[in-house]
């Protein structure tokens, strides 16, 4: 048997249990209240239910300590034994203490059932869990020295490996001692011919670098003497170009010049215009305004537009509103109006936009 059915067995047995205590707790309560209530006065007899659930709890913590002490392999003294059989006999007792009260063997018997199941189940169970107990320590203890058996192979097996290894090893290194002894031979037969061979190849390549140094040396007093052929050629080209942007500069600005005379001789005759024709139109107004108020006072109300010439002729003028109105035939308020909208033009727009 391996520790899944081990656990398997101890957790079918927890279920049985606990279903067993389940069932007499609530067989207890149930047959016991009545009892309770009878031998209890009538103020008090709410608390029938109370008895049968603390000898029915200490029940409870007998089966789940004892189940805990059996898994861990410990024993608690003797008060676990007296707690456990002092709560089975409490059960048998008021079980069948009303049973017994009326002499009846039968409903004794009955209600004796729970409770000794009750006790035997608990017994029974602390003696299957402690079996349980044994039985996964002695499985643990086989599982752990087969475990040490196979560590103990297993390195048995490494050390063996180590050895074999380390032989290799030490096979390896002797070749490749002698290995690098012939190697290093032919790399100093190597080095001797290539350093012959440097010091040819140094010789050839100093002849050559001579040669290209004095090659060279030619190239560059040919290169100097044409770059300074070049720089007298750039400086007179330079001196030419020079002159001849001066003398297009000077052309350019005394173009210019006479652009801007032009333009400022262009500007005071567009002036002297602009202020002829502000003139001619002053003058044109003055005389129209002469004309509108050379008329004298109307002898009945003109029509609007022509009214609202003379007023403004009249505003312009500085005359009086009511003159304005003598000359019009309007009257001062609808004069004031107008001459209040020629005072204050912006007033006079927003009105007109709102309406």
């Amino acid at each position: 048997m391996n520790s899944a059915q081990i656990r398997s067995a101890d957790r079918a047995l927890s279920v049985g249990t606990w279903l067993i205590v389940a069932g007499a707790m609530l067989y207890s309560i149930l047959t016991v209240t009545p009892l309770a209530a009878r031998h209890t006065p009538d103020a008090w007899r709410w608390t029938a239910p109370i008895l049968p659930l603390v000898v029915d709890a200490a029940v409870v913590i007998v089966v789940r300590l004892d189940a805990t002490m059996a898994r861990l392999g410990g024993h608690g003294g003797w008060w676990p034994i007296v707690l456990r059989w002092m709560t089975g006999c409490m059960t048998l007792a008021l079980n069948a203490a009303d049973s017994a009260l009326q002499k009846d063997l039968v409903g004794v018997a009955v209600h004796s059932v729970a409770p000794l199941l009750l006790i035997v189940t608990a017994e029974t169970g602390l003696a299957y869990r402690r079996a349980i107990a044994a039985a996964l320590t002695d499985l643990h203890a086989r599982q752990q020295a087969e475990k040490e058996a196979r560590e103990q192979a297993a390195a048995d097996r490494r050390e063996a490996a180590d050895r074999r290894a380390r032989e290799e090893r030490e096979h390896k290194a002797t070749l490749a001692r002698e290995q690098r002894e012939h190697e290093a031979g032919l790399a100093r037969e190597q080095r001797e011919h290539d350093e012959r061979a440097r010091r040819e190849e140094q010789d050839r390549a100093q002849a050559r670098e001579r040669a290209e140094r004095e090659a060279r040396e030619r190239d560059q007093a040919e290169r100097e003497r044409r770059e300074r052929e070049r720089e007298q050629q750039t400086r007179e080209r330079e001196r030419r170009e020079q002159e001849a942007t001066e003398h297009r500069a000077r052309e350019r600005a005394e173009r210019e010049a006479r652009e801007r005379d032009q333009a400022e001789r262009e500007r005071r005759e567009r002036e002297r215009e602009q202020q002829t024709r502000e003139r001619e139109r002053h003058e044109q107004e003055a005389a129209e305004r002469r004309a509108l108020l050379s008329a004298g006072p109307a002898d009945e109300r003109l029509p609007e537009d022509r009214a609202r010439q003379i007023v403004t002729a009249a505003f312009e003028s500085g005359l009086a509103v009511r003159a304005a109105s003598e000359l019009c035939g309007w009257s001062t308020g609808w004069v004031s109006a107008r001459y209040q909208e020629l005072r204050d033009p912006k007033t006079t727009a927003l009105e007109g936009a709102s309406a």
